[in-house]
């Protein structure tokens, strides 16, 4: 079974088992999520369209922690007017395991 998600504005390509860094969700550690499916297909071939059956496939996931991403620096400069800003930026993320994908 394999799934394509999509959870912070990004689509993933998912398999039961596989540990997955996404944009920060909403949920303690431990608690069981239900993420939006785009499209689910068993190993046999047989597939789920969600758009055109309305929710057939369920993906859920287990929280396993929450972290914080790299430091990304920004840097801003404008030539001969002596204006420089730097500002640096880490996302909050969550670890998710993929528990279980199930066919409608």
């Amino acid at each position: 079974m394999y799934a394509i998600i999509e959870t912070g504005g990004k689509q993933y390509w998912v398999k039961p088992g596989q540990d997955l860094q996404v944009e920060k969700l909403e949920a303690e550690v431990g608690a069981n999520v239900e993420l939006k499916v785009l499209w689910a297909a068993s190993e046999e071939g047989t597939s789920a369209d969600t758009k055109a059956d309305n929710k057939s496939a369920k993906v859920t996931a287990q929280v396993v922690k929450h972290l914080r991403g790299p430091k990304i620096l920004v840097f801003k400069r404008r030539p001969k007017k002596g204006y420089e800003r730097t500002r640096g930026h880490r996302q909050d993320l969550t670890q998710i395991k993929i528990t279980d994908i199930v066919l409608g």
